[in-house]
């Protein structure tokens, strides 16, 4: 688990511009009081936005998701978040530069269907506070 832990910490640092601004969008609870985390690790995978109360995780694809094999790695992580019990919306780096209200209006979107307000974050994982 920590090798997960380490490899999400590399990746924070590191972040494309697009997940920046994403990042900006979601962090501080700015998005209707949601409480996302990035780069945060779920079971081996560490995923580039979750917010644990609403069980979504917002993945963002940049050019290198285009290929058949990658599109074969997506799909298999997928199932396997779906299995955890999370959504998953994928949105592109296009997306988030060129409509970014309309992927806030996706991700809230998502949210609606699965629970009308946030829950405490200790009522979901355990953690006071995250």
């Amino acid at each position: 688990m920590e090798r997960f832990r380490s490899r999400a910490r590399a990746l924070r640092s590191s972040q494309t511009s697009a997940e920046a601004r994403l990042w900006y969008l979601l962090r501080g609870r700015r998005l209707a009081d949601w409480k996302f985390r990035r780069q945060h690790p779920i079971g081996r995978h560490v995923v580039d936005f979750v917010t644990m109360a609403g069980r979504l995780v917002v993945e963002v694809d940049g050019a290198t998701h285009g290929s058949d094999a990658e599109r074969a790695h997506d799909a298999q992580r997928t199932e396997i978040l779906r299995s955890l019990g999370f959504h998953i919306l994928r949105v592109s780096n296009t997306d988030i530069y060129e409509n970014l209200a309309g992927v806030a209006e996706a991700i809230l979107r998502e949210l609606a269907i699965g629970r009308s307000s946030p829950l405490p974050e200790g009522e979901v994982d355990g953690e006071a506070g995250g």
